[in-house]
């Protein structure tokens, strides 16, 4: 087609589109190009505004890295990822709640025994963490893997310093035959994400900080059961209700009980969802989404 105008390059573009052979791939690119053209012409979109949006994406790109995800935090502090991890874990009444997964995974992170130490040398003050992981109907999860991370007294994952050779606040461990875990590690502490960036030029630009508050991070999985990415959060914490990527859930605040010799105790009970069909997950978060 030729002598396209304003009024017609959508449906131009949609035309292209229509030989796409997945019917998933279809569907999504149908309809970003919909919001995407709808957008433009809401805003009245210059073509100076244009190119400054595409050099942001570009510096987004060239600022990620193996130990630093860009495009997840733009996700995050625009609460995509938050709106996605709350539209696929509609999980029953009773069971833990999801939460945002963050830039600061990593792979193969080490493994522990009951009672070790993952913080691993990372500043902070001592914790001791312990809980359970059940099903929903009470029955214990042995042997469910628990993976944790969270940042150091600093403010710092590990992965973000230049040349640490081993990871620290950081580990697996498994639950025992009773459902029960406890390990000892480092008391979590509010920090700001990353907004060295462009990032947190958006941050600055929109008066926003770049705080989270204190929480630690676990994913859990085991067979029969749904994955649980979440956190537990620290009660008081002035970030709570303002957390940058809006990842709290109040049902995931805690307290980090002081003990007598100046130590931190944190207890979790974690409920896990029976694993579900996919297609009964995706049944159920489309009528949840339709509601």
């Amino acid at each position: 087609m030729r002598n396209l105008t304003q009024d017609t390059i959508t449906q131009a573009v949609l035309g292209r589109l229509a030989q796409t052979p997945d019917p998933r791939l279809k569907e999504i690119m149908t309809s970003l190009v919909q919001h995407l053209h709808a957008f433009a012409r809401e805003v009245r979109l210059t073509e100076d505004e244009w190119f400054k949006g595409i050099e942001f994406l570009t510096a987004c790109g060239h600022k990620t890295d193996d130990k630093r995800q860009e495009f997840i935090l733009l996700s995050d502090t625009l609460g995509l990822s938050m709106l996605t991890v709350a539209m696929n874990n509609d999980k029953p009444q009773g069971c833990t709640e999801a939460t945002v997964f963050g830039p600061f995974h990593v792979e193969n992170a080490p493994h522990y025994e009951h009672g070790e130490d993952v913080a691993n040398g990372a500043p902070g003050e001592p914790c001791i963490v312990r809980g359970s992981v059940r099903g929903l109907e009470g029955e214990a999860v042995p042997g469910a893997t628990i993976e944790v991370w969270q940042a150091d007294a600093d403010g710092n994952y590990d992965v973000q310093y230049e040349g640490q050779g081993e990871h620290r606040a950081r580990g697996v461990l498994h639950a025992g035959p009773d459902g029960r875990f406890h390990f000892r590690t480092i008391r979590a502490e509010a920090y700001p994400i990353p907004h060295d960036g462009p990032v947190g030029d958006l941050l600055r630009a929109t008066k926003r900080h770049p705080w989270r508050p204190a929480h630690l991070h676990f994913m859990i999985t085991a067979p029969g059961y749904e994955r649980l990415v979440t956190h537990v959060f620290r009660d008081g914490d002035p970030y709570l209700d303002s957390d940058a990527v809006f990842g709290v859930r109040q049902s995931l605040v805690a307290d980090w009980k002081q003990q007598a010799d100046g130590s931190y105790l944190l207890e979790f009970d974690f409920v896990l969802a029976p694993e579900r069909p996919a297609g009964r997950r995706q049944g159920a978060a489309a009528a949840k989404a339709a509601a």
